[in-house]
């Protein structure tokens, strides 16, 4: 079997189809799986479309430990986990493994970190790692043996490579964590330094290559943002470190297919009958 490893941010895919799909699609049991099953119709699709020679579900701590420590109002911005999606985040690793996908979670780090580190695996393998995200941290991971799938909305899915990465941020993949940590990630609840938005920080970067770079360019700049650099330098380095993403020791997935038959029964117990058809049927998810 050839072709691409398929690596899932699945806590993204989950929201994204909990938040995207009615809430009026319920299993056997009634309660809601239109996560389940948007989660489960995008990488089947994704499958369809690039033939990946294994997909890895990736799942992880909602957030880091050592990045709260680093800077404590990481992610506590955020809405806590609605009981109708806990639900079915619970019951996504059984049914993600009965269709033939492997399933990787780690206690203690994240699912974008465990997202770079089967990509970094991957390249050293000589293959390739085709990452379905939303985040754009996960453009750090992008090298030449490593792209970003952009979903779209009309058409199929694109890939990002680096020249995408520079086009869409203004940076090189591997500034991305200093582009962070200057601009900030609202998402990630990291605020930046002040002053400096998305461009200026990307001209910063591109004229003095990294952070470091930047603060000890600092008195050369426009007495604002020096004054910024100067005042949170140490601040802004915990944000880049917290950007940064981590190596998890990881194995490489060995090859392998989807699996229709037991998919299909797995989806059926939870009384998800359409995907169970159009998986016995072999038919395309939709």
């Amino acid at each position: 079997m050839s072709g691409s490893l398929l690596a899932v941010d699945t806590p993204w895919l989950l929201y994204r189809s909990h938040f995207g799909l009615p809430r009026s699609i319920k299993g056997a049991d009634g309660a809601p799986v239109g996560a389940l099953l948007g989660t489960v119709n995008t990488i089947l699709g994704l499958v369809q479309w690039c033939s990946p020679r294994a997909v890895v579900c990736c799942l992880g701590a909602e957030q880091a430990d050592y990045r709260v420590a680093l800077y404590p109002p990481y992610h506590a911005h955020r809405d806590p986990m609605p009981p109708e999606l806990r639900a079915q985040w619970e019951r996504a690793p059984a049914l993600l493994e009965a269709l033939g996908w492997s399933v990787a979670a780690d206690d203690a780090l994240e699912a974008d970190d465990l997202l770079w580190s089967y990509s970094r695996v991957e390249g050293a393998a000589g293959g390739d790692t085709l990452i379905c995200s939303g985040d754009r941290d996960l453009f750090q991971t992008v090298d030449a043996h490593t792209r970003v799938v952009e979903l779209r909305r009309d058409g199929p899915p694109g890939t990002i490579d680096a020249a995408g990465v520079e086009q869409r941020s203004g940076v090189t993949p591997a500034q991305i964590p200093d582009l962070i940590a200057l601009r900030g990630d609202p998402s990630d609840g990291l605020p930046g330094a002040r002053g400096i938005g998305a461009k200026t920080a990307a001209a910063l970067l591109r004229e003095h290559h990294a952070l470091e770079g930047v603060l000890a360019a600092a008195d050369q700049l426009r007495p604002r943002i020096a004054a910024a650099l100067r005042e949170q330098a140490d601040e802004l380095r915990a944000f880049r470190t917290i950007a940064t993403l981590q190596d998890i020791p990881v194995t490489r997935p060995p090859d392998g297919s989807t699996d229709h038959a037991t998919g299909a029964q797995a989806a059926r117990s939870l009384g998800m009958n359409g995907l169970a058809t159009r998986l016995e049927q072999g038919a395309p998810a939709r």
